[in-house]
């Protein structure tokens, strides 16, 4: 058992979230019991993760994907209402990190999604962001953009979509995991030969093809899937508390 104010400054802290200029706020988004005996995490803090997180018996969801972004509406009515009525109900506290999550150097998700594909050397993808939420790193060897498409799916579990380039082989990778498709300029301006994300665009389909960098949409959920596992995992172990995950198999 360890008090949620005591997790929440070491995520605080880890995370070094307050640098962050982020679209949704990180940290404790709603407050429940004082003392946590068990996390639920998952990617998002969709219905199903809250109903999981009240049918295991845990006091606190964390999440990737929290409450309260920029521009939504303000009353707290319909689908989400529902949601945060769950939670106060139950007594669970909602702890979410969007951007302090993605771009830690080892807990991350982009940290993750290099591990998993066997990319190394790791640099940033803008030096100019002090905590860079983009990375460029290389393959041990070059891979044909076909065989880096069958490579992705294999390793994420996620059927890649590949938008191609006229480059014939790949090694040096840039990514951003999410909804960070736009930052395919930066990949080009750093003459990459790829760059993955989750989603992508109509538009992203003609990037791709006059930047020349090979695209692969490697799934929203799917490439975000690991750094709140990381998180929750070294919650765990800081705190010496009881954590599962909770997986929606989200095929966006």
């Amino acid at each position: 058992m360890a008090k949620l104010s005591d997790i929440i400054q070491w995520c605080n802290q880890t995370l070094k979230a307050a640098e962050f200029k982020d679209y949704a706020p990180n940290g404790l988004q709603i407050e429940g019991k004082a003392e946590v005996r068990k996390i639920v995490c998952a990617v998002t803090a969709s219905q199903d993760a809250i109903d999981a997180a009240i049918a295991q018996g845990a006091d606190m969801l964390l999440v990737h994907h929290g409450y309260f972004w920029k521009g939504e509406p303000y009353p707290i009515t319909g689908m989400r209402g529902k949601r945060i009525k769950s939670l106060i109900q139950h007594d669970i506290s909602l702890v979410g990190y969007h951007l302090p999550l993605d771009s830690h150097p080892t807990l991350g998700n982009n940290a993750a999604l290099a591990e998993i594909l066997g990319l190394h050397n790791i640099e940033p993808l803008d030096a100019t962001e002090r905590y860079p939420i983009g990375n460029i790193a290389y393959l041990t060897k070059p891979m044909s953009p076909e065989a880096f498409k069958q490579h992705c799916t294999e390793r994420l579990g996620f059927n890649t979509l590949h938008l191609p380039a006229a480059k014939t082989q790949i090694q040096k990778v840039a990514y951003c995991t999410g909804g960070a498709q736009d930052f395919i300029d930066k990949a080009a301006a750093q003459n990459c030969d790829a760059y993955i994300s989750g989603e992508v665009s109509e538009r992203t389909f003609y990037e791709a093809k006059e930047l020349n960098v090979h695209y692969y949409a490697c799934g929203h959920h799917a490439t975000e899937r690991y750094g709140v596992q990381r998180l929750a995992k070294a919650i765990s172990e800081q705190f010496n508390i009881e954590y599962s995950y909770f997986e929606l198999n989200n095929p966006i």
